[in-house]
């Protein structure tokens, strides 16, 4: 039966104890996460537990769990050596935030006049962080800290290597590690200077009076079930974490494990760059799991669809390189920069009607897009196919949320075509619709949530578009929302009220431009439109009148309307 040591220490001993040993983030375990506020709350409650204190008082920090790990090898440049490492299984947030507040505190030592005082809290503080001379009982070498990551990339790895070792930071630094490090800095200042006399006894309430509670598990796999056991409790980790904790302990060999880590970290960058999250990539390829199964029952919970048959979906081999190809693409589509695995162009019409999802009121246009793209990636004439699928999804999916602007109104559908997308059959995109009645929803719902998509749609519509607006572009009202009586002939409030929001006095316009043109007359703001590379607009700039009158608004939203319509009907009214 498996062993739990359980002990109760303060900071100073559970971090002193680590002379030529490490505090090792593992790779199952999540990246560094704790943000600005969580190192707000934990300052704050130590410093009002300090202010309090009385006697033999304590603070409670919470529990750790961990795993001796005898196997771990660091490598420093060339060097290699075997150490004793200590795995976290859970409290690494704050066991990370706990070197970043000790840090700080030893850089202020250092810019502090040398006294005895000074001295020993300098003494006391160095040992939680790095390796001391057992002679000289001095630091000798700040490269050699108590912590290490097998999960943080490179790049954060480094810079949080750089923290412990110099207590400096970029001023223009925005990693959490740097962030954090800033604040407890700055906070640190901020009390020696209010607080002077206390300040050096808060420094010995960190480190004496600060308690945590060590559980150590004597084999892994005991930690592994305790990580996920704890988080099933109500512990703050993302699915992806627990995924990746399955799939871990699903590799058999140390060189397997070694391989899944370094994939999972390119994963992870992937992601990061493509602004998307693990738990996003994990719910798209669920539906081409889904889809192969040709189920299009309900979802159930992302974290319970792995979950089944003791997390067996995790563990295909083939999971890490349809998650990468998936991870890619969105990148692809994020940035407009290929790598290696990508091996289509994507087309300017298809990053039109991207454009144009991108603004869909939720995310079930990824999913059957995922899907897609898993399925034909490798056709030779993918990019044709993409920009024709992407044409007709737009269209579709933007008809069924006028009919019925609910989420649900479309589920059963994307499940339809993720099995035929996955099936290589035929993805049926018919829709039959009232013209009058389209029209008539179209034009009484021009404030509602897929008013921008419709305005950018419009846009792109125009023939004569051939280049992407920008991704934030502004909706400019051609006659302002602000304005006054004695600049409109004819016009009154009233009207103003029921022609303003109109599609017909809308447009897509250049976030500069549109501040520019401002709340003037039309004359006026023709000169700005000129300026603009959206041929709606120009065609506005273009024209001769000098006013914008309810008779112009009626006409083009009448053209507005037509033109989502008949590019509508073209594709889904078959």
């Amino acid at each position: 039966m498996a062993e739990l040591n359980v002990s109760r220490k303060n900071i100073k001993n559970l971090f002193a104890e680590m002379q030529n040993k490490k505090f090792l983030v593992p790779e199952y375990q999540r990246p560094y996460k704790w943000d600005e506020e969580k190192c707000e709350t934990l300052w704050e409650d130590i410093t009002n537990f300090h202010a309090a204190i009385k006697g033999e008082d304590e603070y409670f920090l919470g529990t750790i769990v961990t795993y001796k790990n005898d196997n771990y090898i660091e490598t420093v440049g060339e060097t290699q050596r075997k150490i004793p490492a200590i795995e976290i299984i859970d409290g690494q947030q704050r066991i990370t935030s706990i070197f970043l507040l000790l840090r700080a505190f030893y850089k202020k030592l250092e810019k502090m006049t040398e006294s005895s005082n000074v001295w020993g809290l300098k003494n006391q503080i160095a040992p939680c962080i790095w390796d001391i001379n057992p002679i000289s009982q001095e630091v000798t070498d700040k490269k050699k800290i108590h912590i290490a990551s097998l999960v943080a990339t490179d790049e954060d790895k480094a810079t949080f290597h750089n923290i412990l070792e110099t207590g400096e930071v970029k001023d223009n630094a925005t990693d959490l590690y740097s962030i954090n490090y800033r604040y407890f800095y700055t906070m640190c200042e901020r009390f020696a200077e209010i607080e002077t006399l206390h300040w050096e006894n808060l420094c010995v309430t960190i480190l004496q009076k600060c308690i945590v509670l060590p559980i150590e598990c004597d084999v892994q796999d005991t930690a592994l079930t305790i990580f996920s056991t704890l988080n099933d409790r109500g512990m703050p980790l993302a699915d992806s974490d627990i995924f990746k904790a399955q799939i871990y302990q699903s590799r058999g060999s140390e060189e397997e494990k070694k391989e899944f880590t370094n994939t999972w970290k390119d994963l992870t960058s992937t992601c990061k760059l493509a602004s998307i999250s693990l738990d996003d990539v994990f719910r798209c390829y669920s539906h081409t799991l889904r889809a192969k199964d040709k189920d299009k029952s309900k979802e159930i919970g992302l974290r319970k669809f792995y979950a089944i048959s003791q997390y067996k979906k995790l563990k295909s081999f083939s999971l890490l390189d349809d998650l990468m190809h998936l991870s890619n693409f969105w990148l692809y589509l994020k940035t407009d920069k290929k790598n290696d695995e990508i091996t289509f162009d994507l087309s300017i019409k298809s990053k039109m009607f991207l454009h144009c999802l991108s603004l869909y009121p939720n995310e079930y246009w990824k999913y059957i897009t995922s899907v897609f793209y898993l399925k034909n990636k490798d056709n030779n004439n993918f990019s044709e196919e993409l920009t024709s699928f992407l044409k007709k999804l737009t269209a579709f999916l933007f008809v069924k949320f006028i009919e019925k602007p609910t989420v649900n109104a479309i589920k059963d559908d994307i499940y339809q075509m993720c099995i035929a997308a996955q099936q290589g059959t035929e993805i049926n995109f018919n829709f039959e619709f009232d013209e009058n009645v389209l029209k008539s929803r179209i034009r009484l719902n021009s404030s509602w949530r897929l008013a921008r998509a419709l305005i950018l749609l419009h846009a792109y519509l125009n023939e004569k578009q051939k280049d992407l607006l920008p991704i934030t572009f502004d909706v400019e009202h051609i006659f302002p929302r602000k304005w006054q009586t004695t600049n409109y002939f004819g016009w009154s409030i009233d009207d103003a009220q029921v022609y303003l929001e109109s599609f017909g006095n809308k447009v897509a316009l250049e976030k500069k431009l549109n501040i520019q043109a401002g709340n003037g007359y039309f004359g006026i703001k023709k000169q700005k439109y000129l300026q603009s590379k959206i041929q709606d607009v120009l065609e506005l700039g273009n024209l001769a009148q000098a006013d914008w009158t309810k008779q112009d608004i009626e006409e083009r939203e009448a053209e507005f309307i037509e033109r989502l319509f008949l590019h509508f009907k073209e594709l889904l009214n078959k």
